[in-house]
Formats: C-alpha cells, structure tokens, sequence
C-alpha cells in the first residue's frame, strides 16, 4: 500500500494524507494489541500518525533542500548573463526528477559576503508539450559552496519550505 502511495508522487495531498491516515489506521490496529481502551489506542493511533506526517514532510524538505542545492551550484560559478543547465534526481519518489536552465541577473556583496541574484526555470513535459516555469531567488557563497539564501521563495511550486 505505500509503495502504491509512493508511485503517486505528482498527488502530494494524497500521498502526505494518505501516508498519515494508512500509518494511524495501522497504529491504532497495533495498540489494540497492547491496551484494551478505546481511548489508549486511538491515542497510539493519532501518535502514529502524526510521526508518519512528519516524516514525510521533513524527507518532501529534503528533497527540496536538495533540488535548491542543485540549482545554487549550477549558478554559483556563472557570471552575470551565462546560462547554466541545471537537474536533479531524486533517490526517493516522493516527487518528479526536476531540469532546467538558470542565470545570473547580478551579483552583489564584497568579499567572504557575495551574493547572486538568479533566475531559474523548472521545465516539465506535459501531453500539452514542453513547458516552463520561471522563479528567482537569491544565492549566497559559503565558503566553498553555493547555499540557496531566500528566507521563503514566493511562489506557489515551492510552497512552506523552510
């Protein structure tokens, strides 16, 4: 059943519910077996289910954290105006392999504190044909690394992520 529920990534409000109701429905089974009140195994249950729900929320973060990471270090090396390609694969179903192209608008800051400011698109195939989306965001050098900076991008795909 959750292998079912992990094939539906592109139903994010199925498969976080979904998730959540299948693991209270099955705690609560299993409480049944350790405490014979009603209230002790719905307890148990509704426990259960919000450690399912968490979970997947903190792996659908990772995975977003990780699509983000990949996105800085594409543009980290760029300079203003060269496009870069940029993707992802993700090792969990949870949601679609993401692709597409980024660039550099402008850079700012001095030092150990630089900044770029970039533009990126998340393209996607539909039966409608190719698609694109664009975003911006804000990438900042940490040390050696490239780190995605935006508190919370303001765009619908991206949602609560932090």
């Amino acid at each position: 059943m959750i292998a079912g529920l992990l094939m539906l990534s592109g139903c994010g409000s199925l498969l976080s519910e979904g998730t959540a109701d299948l693991a209270g429905v099955a705690g609560a089974g299993a409480a049944t077996a350790v405490t014979k009140s009603a209230a002790g195994a719905a307890a148990i249950g509704l426990g259960v289910r919000s450690l399912a729900s968490e979970g997947l929320k903190y792996a659908i973060r990772r995975i977003h954290r990780n699509e983000q990471d990949a996105i800085a270090q594409a543009a980290g090396s760029l300079e203003p105006g060269a496009l870069q390609a940029w993707s992802i694969r993700h090792t969990l179903p949870v949601e679609d392999n993401e692709a597409g192209k980024v660039v550099v608008s402008r850079t700012f800051g001095v030092g150990a504190f630089r900044c770029k400011e970039i533009v990126f698109s998340v393209d996607t195939v539909t039966r409608q044909g190719p698609q694109r989306a664009f975003y911006t965001a804000t990438i900042c050098q940490d040390g050696a690394t490239w780190r995605w900076a935006s508190a919370e991008p303001a765009t619908e795909r991206w949602g609560g992520l932090q």
